[in-house]
């Protein structure tokens, strides 16, 4: 008998790393995960240390192995997704030389928009250098001081002794990447939040020379680029040591988060949704054509698949609401010696559902670390309206869970512009989508089918080892809608619309009447 085969499929995220074992069709034949911590920092600050996520990776694999579901031999590939927008300051033999500033970072702001200013500005952007952005990326840096881009010249300008010293500024990716084959190389999707690459056609998207000089930064810090779902090199001794795989295995061209989501969702074809549920969320598909929203800050950006682009867009915080919110319940682990439930998620879901539709006009809005899309500001925040002394935690908990499900609508109505029509029905993926209540407030509030993919807090983890599966060539991408299962199918209930419907309405009034507060009331952290 033939044996199966697997492929070790990471996804890097922001609060744990998870790593499984993905055969050539799909199948998830067992995962592990590991919690990662961020270190939050005045003025916007967000840091992780890279040494953390290797540990992760090596005790996850190294537990893997452990169970015997699947033997080293079985092991043909490695494939990395991970966090996006991330930057990891690296030394020639792949040590990093600083804590990786994550996406979350925002000490870039003031830096990069000194780089994307002008005299003649529309949305702070000057003309000129707008147009060019445009025209060759297809989007522009984002003036929160979010992306990649950022980070590097906030080092530049606070760090210039890391800056020295770093052999090449790498994604969270692409760190792993380097340090699982000793080579160092970007795909041409993980590498689009520097926003120094010609995107115009996909099959020779390149570094810039005139963007690098807008940017401000050197290409010879910058890694080499390769193709999405290709083969970055065979795995190193000393990895594979660490790891306990065969030396030489086939690894991936890493792959940022968005996109493995969007393989992993099962989403693959034209116009073909999937909402992720995790720490941020996104609304993204598929499209032949590059297109940019600077209004809403969505961009049709270089994806997985060779020959498309991926409407990309982000929200910040998502299931970072319900983390924050439970923290506040006492539902996640407190104080030493205090009880931990077994569960939190499910604790708040049962808390949540028994409180009606719309949570008594109770309102949260999820902006607890800014927005990024349909609006780019990092100084809103969040907070609950029209609380009354009938409010119960209850109450609470389900304006937490409606308030994204209200988010997550205002983005759709732009994704649908972009698209030029409606998305009929959206796959549901990410920690959040595990949810039975959270996918009925969303399908409720959005009025679209939700689908709720099987196991899908591993949508990542699926993604990325079908993304290995067709760098190896065994797999190809039209083949895998079939290879995502769908768990559950919840369809819009109509008699929730007059619910839901002025509810949402008012939750954008509430943005445009509270946008200039929030503007006020942070403005120390605009250094």
């Amino acid at each position: 008998m033939a044996r199966d085969e697997y492929i070790l499929a990471v996804d890097l995220g922001t609060s744990a790393l998870k790593a499984g074992w993905v055969s050539l069709r799909g199948e998830v034949a067992g995962s592990e995960s590991r919690k990662l911590a961020v270190r939050l920092l005045p003025g916007g600050g967000a840091e992780q240390d890279p040494e953390d996520w290797w540990r992760a990776l090596r005790e996850a694999t190294r537990d893997l192995l452990a169970r015997g579901t699947v033997a080293p031999r079985d092991v043909v590939a490695v494939s990395c997704g991970s966090q996006w927008g991330g930057t990891v300051a690296a030394a020639r033999d792949g040590r990093p030389l600083a804590p990786a500033l994550i996406w979350m970072d925002s000490r870039g702001a003031p830096h990069v928009r000194r780089a994307v200013s002008g005299p003649l500005r529309i949305q702070g952007y000057g003309i000129g250098k707008l147009l060019r952005w445009l025209t060759v990326t297809g989007g522009v840096p984002a003036r929160s001081g979010k992306d990649s881009l950022a980070h590097i010249l906030w080092l530049q300008a606070e760090r210039p002794e890391v800056c020295r010293a770093t052999w090449k500024f790498l994604e969270p990716m692409d760190w792993l990447g380097l340090r699982l084959t000793g080579r160092c190389a970007s795909s041409f999707a993980s590498i689009t939040l520097h926003w120094v690459t010609d995107n115009r056609d996909l099959s020779r998207v390149a570094y810039h020379d005139g963007l690098m000089g807008l940017a401000g930064i050197d290409r010879a810090k910058l890694p080499d680029l390769a193709p999405p779902a290709s083969i970055q090199g065979p795995l190193r001794a000393e990895a594979a040591r660490e790891l306990g795989l065969p030396e030489g295995l086939p690894v991936a061209v890493g792959t940022p988060d968005v996109q493995a989501a969007a393989i992993g969702s099962g989403a693959v074809r034209d116009g073909e949704a999937h909402l992720c549920l995790g720490t941020s969320s996104w609304l993204c598909c598929h499209v032949p054509y590059k297109k940019s929203d600077l209004l809403h800050q969505m961009a049709s950006l270089p994806s997985a698949r060779p020959d498309r682009y991926l409407l990309v867009n982000e929200q910040e915080t998502a299931g970072a609401c319900l983390t924050w919110l439970e923290e506040q319940l006492r539902l996640a682990p407190g104080e030493p010696g205090e009880a931990e439930p077994t569960d939190p998620h499910a604790e708040l879901d049962r808390i949540a559902a028994s409180a009606p539709p719309g949570s008594d006009k109770v309102i949260f809005t999820p902006w607890l670390n800014g927005e990024r899309a349909p609006v780019d500001d990092r100084l809103l925040r969040a907070a609950f309206f029209n609380q009354s002394l009938r409010t119960t935690r209850a109450h609470l908990a389900r304006a937490v869970l409606e308030g994204v499900a209200y988010n997550s609508r205002w983005l759709l109505r732009y994704v649908e512009k972009f698209l030029g029509g409606p998305v009929p029905e959206v796959r549901l993926v990410g920690g959040g989508a595990r949810s039975d209540l959270w996918c009925r407030i969303i399908a409720d509030v959005l009025g679209r089918t939700v689908r709720q993919v099987e196991r899908p807090v591993l949508a990542n983890v699926r993604g990325a080892g079908l993304i290995g599966a067709v760098a190896l060539g065994r797999l190809a991408f039209d083949e895998v809608p079939a290879c995502v299962p769908v768990a559950r199918t919840y369809e819009p209930d109509p008699g929730s619309r007059p619910v839901y419907d002025p509810l949402f309405e008012e939750f954008v009034h509430l943005y445009r009447a509270t946008r200039r507060i929030h503007a006020r009331l942070n403005r120390e952290e605009k250094r």
